[in-house]
């Protein structure tokens, strides 16, 4: 898979992902960013980095990144991932975006986990969350957290905790570390099979002239709450 960009290559090698091949058009530029920004992956970085003209780089990546860094890593294995997702007890939630359609928003909300230390992000529906506009979105934060697509009846265990207007409001309550917290489409809210399996409804605070939260900030809202009401970053 593709790691588009400096922060996504220095993500990736932070959260140990196997990069075979990574390739800059200016090998000191990069590691000055390193210097600055990540020394702790530095030396990696150093070691991985191989300098490339211009036009070979354009001929690897449509658009290169401004930080003209890009490199390839191998995606972490389906089996090592639900074995994550699947693990009790768990001491943070798993997000379960219930077929979301907009690729940017799903790497917004892998983002947002990861620096949370959700344990994984799930998507239902078509949407694959390892496409490459997603990890671009993302930042390389897939390797931070546990991410795959599960049919309903197959999300990890835990109390489902669905976010509908309808449900409760979520300053009353305390969400568990081993909540899975769902969330629909920007388009259509949650599907009737995942509503089903919810055991709590959960809304967040609104203005009623107001119809709705972009689903990064819904999930943001969601975690912060988890975060400030017992739960914790890892």
């Amino acid at each position: 898979m593709l790691l588009d960009g400096f922060h996504a290559l220095k993500h990736a090698v932070r959260f140990r992902a196997d990069v075979p091949v990574a390739v800059t058009t200016d090998r000191r530029a990069a590691l000055d960013l390193a210097d600055e920004l990540a020394p702790d992956v530095r030396d990696a970085l150093e070691a991985l980095l191989t300098e490339v003209p211009e036009t070979t780089l354009k001929a690897l990546v449509p658009r290169p990144h401004p930080t003209s860094v890009a490199a390839l890593a191998v995606r972490p294995s389906r089996a090592a991932n639900l074995e994550i997702l699947a693990r009790t007890p768990r001491s943070t939630p798993v997000v379960v975006l219930d077929n979301p359609r907009n690729l940017g928003n799903a790497g917004a909300v892998i983002r947002l986990a990861a620096g949370f230390g959700a344990t994984g992000v799930v998507t239902t529906g078509t949407l694959d969350p390892w496409h490459p506009t997603v990890v671009r979105g993302g930042a390389g934060l897939h390797f931070a957290t546990a991410v795959e697509r599960l049919p309903v009846d197959e999300l990890p265990p835990g109390p489902v905790f669905a976010l509908d207007p309808e449900g409760e409001d979520i300053r009353g309550l305390k969400l568990p570390d081993d909540a899975v917290l769902a969330f629909g489409s920007e388009r259509t809210g949650l599907s009737p099979e995942l509503r089903s399996r919810a055991d709590h409804l959960l809304a967040l605070p609104m203005r009623p002239q107001v119809s709705s939260y972009n689903l990064a900030t819904s999930v943001a809202m969601t975690l912060f709450h988890w975060s400030a009401t017992g739960g914790a970053p890892a």
